[in-house]
């Protein structure tokens, strides 16, 4: 029973995880909240972002090696650029296509 506790536990820690702002959360910050988003990424992420300034777009963030457009989709709701609510960008890209 112990041990059902502790994995619902860990488990709800990543379902619940809040929206982040890739302008300005560190690596682990991006890591823990964004799914498909490991440690590594999540450097390349702040290193693209120191090289190159601020992302303003989904479409900006997929020019980091390993982010594509499958990730940006799987976290859209929990994507921010500023400290206002999430970007839902990548859909309305595609439909103008």
């Amino acid at each position: 029973m112990k041990v059902f506790i502790v994995f619902l536990a860990l488990f709800s820690i990543n379902v619940y995880a809040k929206p982040v702002n890739v302008n300005a959360a560190d690596a682990k910050t991006i890591s823990e909240s964004l799914k498909g988003i490991g440690q590594k990424k999540a450097e390349a992420i702040v290193s693209y972002r120191t090289e190159n300034g601020k992302f303003k777009t989904n479409e900006d963030l997929m020019n980091v090696k390993g982010i594509a457009e499958k990730t940006i989709e799987k976290n859209a709701g929990d994507i921010l650029f500023s400290n206002s609510k999430a970007s839902k960008k990548t859909k309305k890209a595609k439909k103008a296509k």
